[in-house]
Order: structure tokens, then sequence, then C-alpha cells
């Protein structure tokens, strides 16, 4: 220990030793002091007496300031830090131990502090990978229902064909029968391929892989592969495009299977004769796709449903999966796009919109 050391007063018990022998001191001199005074043996003890209390006063206050005080400043963040209050550090700064103390109680609490962050942080992680765990597991659960119950009516189809072909001789009808078998086969195959697609791009194993194309070109080839030069159609097909290319940044692939379903949809549910219109609107940083069909209205209740899964309006001749719908939002909810569909005076339109880009 250095020589130093032993005349420092950075401790607590240096500190009262100190100021016990200076009152000691103080006490010895004022009794000599007040014997030697010449006055009346009792005013000098008065006197003696009114230099004890004021140096009792003094002791008493050195006593709470280097003691009491740091105690209970110690004491209240104690307490604040058993309720898991770490808001007010202890603002002790003195040099002995109840600093140290203090210091040491201070970096606990931040300690503490952080810890307690980061397990409320990784808390709410395992909160939330439990609910994707949860959510995944229901997805699935309905998932399997949903396959399980649109495969009954194909699956009776094809067994009782089936059967009959067993027992059939007529060529033509074994024919019709093998036909049909297929025909389901391939539906069953189609909507499984579906359920799946859409299934990965509700849960994000399926991502979008954007690209720059020209939309207008875009459009033109995949209505006119739908549309265009068709020996069934029995619909007056109209159109407004831009007449210059028009560049957008999105998943093209993803794209077509949007404009697919609705074209289609359209398609299906123009009535004979009817009007079927696409339009192309171009504005500042933005293109308006639309797509009217002349026929049946929505009812305006329904118009939520039709974007889940399975859901066919009975207004509508459409016999498809109900899936196309449900694909279409779930893409262009994913491009963060803009679309919906409304009731015209004679018709409905679907639409939706998709940033242009130079």
């Amino acid at each position: 220990m250095k020589l130093k050391d032993h005349f420092t007063v950075r401790t607590v018990r240096k500190k009262m030793l100190m100021v016990s022998k200076l009152a000691g001191i103080l006490l010895i001199l004022s009794y000599i002091l007040s014997a030697k005074l010449e006055i009346n043996p009792d005013v000098s003890l008065v006197l003696w007496f009114a230099f004890v209390i004021v140096i009792i006063l003094v002791v008493d206050f050195l006593m709470g300031h280097f003691i009491s005080k740091p105690i209970e400043k110690l004491n209240q963040t104690a307490r604040k830090m058993t309720t898991l209050d770490f808001s007010v550090p202890c603002t002790i700064t003195t040099n002995d131990e109840f600093g140290e103390l203090a210091s040491s109680l201070n970096t606990m609490a931040d300690n503490l502090q952080q810890a307690i962050a980061k397990l409320e942080a990784a808390n709410m992680q395992l909160e939330r990978d439990v609910e994707q765990e949860r959510q995944l597991l229901a997805e699935r659960k309905e998932l399997v229902d949903q396959i399980s119950h649109e495969m009954k009516t194909p699956l009776g189809v094809i067994r009782a064909y089936a059967e009959g072909l067993q027992d059939e001789t007529d060529e033509t009808k074994k024919q019709k029968y093998s036909e049909i078998i297929i025909t389901e086969t391939e539906r069953m195959s189609r909507l499984i391929t579906t359920l799946l697609d859409l299934s990965a791009l509700q849960t994000g194993a399926s991502r979008l892989i954007p690209e720059r194309f020209d939309f207008v070109e875009f459009l033109e080839t995949v209505a006119g592969r739908l549309l265009i030069d068709m020996p069934d159609a029995n619909f007056e097909l109209h159109y407004e495009l831009p007449e210059h290319k028009v560049y957008v940044y999105a998943d093209k692939a993803r794209m077509e299977q949007v404009l697919d379903n609705l074209i289609v949809n359209a398609k299906k549910n123009v009535q004979p004769g009817g009007a079927l219109k696409l339009s192309l609107l171009e504005q500042p940083g933005v293109l308006h796709f639309s797509i009217y069909n002349q026929g049946s209205q929505i009812p305006q209740e329904n118009f939520s449903k039709i974007w889940t899964k399975f859901y066919r309006d009975s207004n509508s001749k459409y016999s498809g999966s109900g899936l196309g719908l449900a694909i279409v939002a779930q893409i262009l909810s994913m491009q963060e796009s803009d679309f919906g569909v409304k009731n015209c005076s004679d018709g409905v339109e679907f639409y939706f919109s998709i940033p242009s880009v130079s």
C-alpha cells in the first residue's frame, strides 16, 4: 500500500474515523479552553455544554451526509430495480464504497435492462414463429380439406365411368367414357397444381422475380392468344391501348397469370353477343388496366368474397375451380398494386394499377 493511501479519505470508514477524531479533539480543546477562562464556573460549563451540542449536530450532519443519505439513495434505486424500473440511475458520485456500489448498481441495471430487452425481443420472435407455425399448420389442414372436398366430384365421376367402362361393350361409349376419365383426371391435376401454387404464394415459399418489360406488347400477346381469332367466339371485342411502349417492373410470368385469369373470367361471363372491352390507360407513373364484360352483375355483398379460394358466384356461368381470382388477388397484393371490381350499367369491370418505369 502506498504511503498516500494512509492519508486519503476515500472510504466511509476513514471518513467516520476522521470525524470522530476531530470531534474528540474539539471536545478536549473546548474543555481545556473553558477551564482556563476566567469566568464563573457555571457559565463556563454552560458554554462548554453548548459547544458540545454544536459538535454533536455537526457530527450528526456529517454522519447523514456520509452514510444515511447514500444508503437511502441506494435503497430507493434497489427498490425500483425490484419492480424492473431502471429509468432513474443512482446519483451517488463519491469516491468511497457507496460511490462504487452506486456505479455497480447502475451497471447492473443497464445490463439487466439490455438482457430484458433481448429476452422480450426473443419472446416476441418466438411468439411470431409459433404463430407462423400455427398458421402454416392451419393452412396445410385447410389445403388438405379443400383438396379432399374438391376431389370428391371428379373422383366420383372417374369411378362411375371406370366401372361403366368395365362392363361396356360398345366401343363408341367406351371411347367416350375414356375421354371423360381423362378430362376429369386433367381437371384434378390442374386443380392440385393451382392450389399448391396459391399456397406457395401465400406462405412465401414462392417469391416474385421482377423484370422490366413492355406491358403494352405483353398485353397484346396474352389477349391475342385468348381472345382473337377464336372460331367459337360469341362476343364483340373492343380494346383501347397506348400506341407506344410503356415499361413496367414486375414479375412477368405472374402478371401473365393475372391477365389469363381476368380475361378468361370475363370471356366466360360475357353474355352471348355482348361486348368485351380491354383498356390500358396511361397516366404519369402508372398504368391502369381494366377488362369489362357485358352480362350479369355481381351482388355488392359478394365483392370481397370473389377474391377468396373456391368462391363461386351463383349467378356466374364460370364453372372453374374458384381459384383464379384468388391467385389474381394474391399476386397483385404481393406487388402492392391497387385492384378491384365494380358493376357497370350492364356488366362487370375488373381493374388493377401498376407503376410504369422509364
